[in-house]
């Protein structure tokens, strides 16, 4: 099994250069209407809310009008630590971080931001079985 996530984006643009200029994402694929992009073995599709219905079952624009990402945190690991150090930096330079690097009670390294949608994401160095506090 493998997890592709899809976010669902106000501006699929500046997403993009998000996840290629601030994370280091390569792009795969673009059309009007969606991106893909990937990073190692993590696989990202990014597409429009004003693509999605606007009410009904399921993803709906009006679902998503309040804060996308209300109690999902997304984890990335880094198999290396120094490779979470230089991403850190890097992300210091071109956004704003939730929480700075540092060393998590259960013992390994991780810092935190939003995305420009407001997805929470995790970067990490480690083993996600140990990261459990």
């Amino acid at each position: 099994m493998r997890l592709r996530m899809e976010l669902f984006v106000e501006d699929l643009g500046a997403s993009v250069g998000f996840y290629r200029e601030v994370l280091g994402f390569e792009l795969e694929r673009r059309a009007d209407d969606y991106a893909s992009l990937r990073r190692g073995r993590v696989v990202l599709g990014l597409g429009p809310v004003a693509k999605l219905p606007t009410d009904g079952p399921g993803l709906t624009r009006q679902r998503l009008s309040g804060d996308k990402g209300a109690g999902v945190e997304i984890v990335l690991e880094l198999d290396d630590l120094d490779e979470l150090r230089a991403l850190h930096e890097r992300c210091r330079q071109r956004t704003v971080i939730s929480e700075p690097l540092m060393v998590r009670p259960w013992g390994l390294h991780d810092f935190r931001l939003t995305d420009p949608d407001g997805y929470y994401l995790r970067l990490t160095h480690g083993d996600a079985a140990a990261q459990s506090p």
